[in-house]
């Protein structure tokens, strides 16, 4: 039992770390293209993958966020406002 454990995990978390690699936002990706990233998780699996979660994914903190862009409404948005 604990064998095939050891067997089924690694591969789980290949699969689950190329499918995160390949849905982060290419500008969120750090170190290496994402390409790069995929090969590396590919073709050394669960050193690739421990390396794209320590140096290669974004990191979710709050000064390396994005800011989010805030919709305005047309009377209050001066884009607008200078069309009219």
């Amino acid at each position: 039992m604990l064998r095939g454990l050891l067997i089924v995990l690694p591969i789980i978390f290949q699969i689950y770390t190329l499918v995160d690699c390949a849905k982060t936002d290419t500008s969120q990706i750090r170190n290496l293209p994402k390409w790069g990233w995929i090969l590396l998780i590919v073709v050394f699996s669960t050193i690739g993958s421990i390396a794209f979660w320590i140096a290669g994914r974004p990191r979710r903190t709050g000064k390396n966020r994005r800011p989010q862009r805030r919709i305005l409404p047309p009377d209050d948005d001066p884009d607008f406002l200078r069309q009219l």
